[in-house]
């Protein structure tokens, strides 16, 4: 795509930025290389998903889902980094969600949004109350509530004329989504990096992808986001997706790598060595063999 977002991964070199692009507190110089090493590779792993799947492109107007946790705060802190110094012209607004949660602090996003030179929006929707109503007691609100913060930035995405909305999930929130499905849905399915939504209206990326959830994670120690908890679904017994993020932590504890390896394969499919028959035509089979038979003497013959 030649409109693409096209960064170079060769050009890692850490850019003057403003507040508070830098971490707010002194760093001796190990300290300052460890965290521009950390910095330029969250630059590349996020230009490269960017190219590899033509996420962003000129005049593209990018929404960032911003909740207040590690993640989102990162996205669009790296984002803030590139926009830079693409070689095409995108804007960002930041939105965020106030699902009315007893005990949200509702400063604090608008205090450190407004250090930033960001448009942003803070959307007041009480999916809260509604969570609460509608799951029965014992059962984990996390569908529901997905679906209606979901439905809420979507629709919010179209008012603003943002034609991008990025999520900021990483590799290990794939990785743990395609287990759940496996596991629990009795499907072979993931989280795509680009996704148009089921209605056509809204195009979907997630631009952390590739990065890892500890990289992230230290980032954001370092830049001291002030982190908001997810009280309503935090704080749930037995949700299945700590287990299987538990689960993978032990894996990659005992095999180094092998998430590394898990996330190569979600992007290196082989349908004719699964068993669906919608993505492969194993009717087909002997047809194709009688065809490749078939000109195979053609070619003998011709010899």
């Amino acid at each position: 795509m030649p409109d693409a977002l096209m960064f170079d991964p060769r050009d890692t070199a850490p850019r003057p930025v403003a507040d508070p692009a830098t971490p707010p507190y002194e760093l001796d110089a190990s300290e300052k290389r460890a965290f521009n090493k950390l910095q330029k590779r969250l630059r590349r792993q996020v230009g490269n998903a960017i190219i590899d799947y033509g996420m962003i492109h000129e005049g593209d107007r990018v929404m960032v889902c911003l909740s207040g946790g590690k993640d989102s705060y990162t996205l669009l802190e790296i984002l803030r980094n590139l926009q830079r110094n693409a070689p095409v012209n995108f804007s960002l607004v930041a939105v965020n969600l106030d699902q009315k949660q007893p005990g949200f602090p509702e400063h604090v996003l608008p205090e450190y949004l407004d250090r930033l030179d960001v448009e942003y929006h803070i959307l007041e929707r009480d999916t809260y109350s509604v969570v609460k109503e509608k799951t029965p007691e014992g059962k984990t609100t996390c569908a529901l509530c997905s679906r209606l913060r979901r439905g809420s930035l979507y629709g919010f995405a179209e008012e603003i004329g943002a034609t991008k909305v990025a999520l900021g999930h990483h590799r290990e929130d794939i990785l743990e989504t395609l287990f759940l499905n496996m596991f629990f849905g009795g499907s072979l399915k993931a989280m795509p990096p680009k996704l148009l939504s089921d209605d056509g209206r809204n195009m979907v990326i997630r631009p952390l992808a590739y990065c890892r959830e500890a990289d992230i994670a230290e980032f954001a120690r370092r830049m001291e986001f002030p982190i908001i908890p997810c009280n309503l679904c935090g704080s749930q017994p037995n949700l299945q997706r700590q287990v299987v993020k538990e689960m993978l932590a032990e894996w990659e504890a005992s095999h180094p790598g092998r998430l590394e390896s898990m996330f190569k394969a979600v992007t290196n499919v082989a349908p004719s060595q699964l068993a669906d028959r919608e993505l492969f035509d194993f009717a087909g089979l002997e047809e194709k063999q009688a065809r490749l038979n078939a000109d195979r003497i053609a070619l003998h013959n011709e010899l």
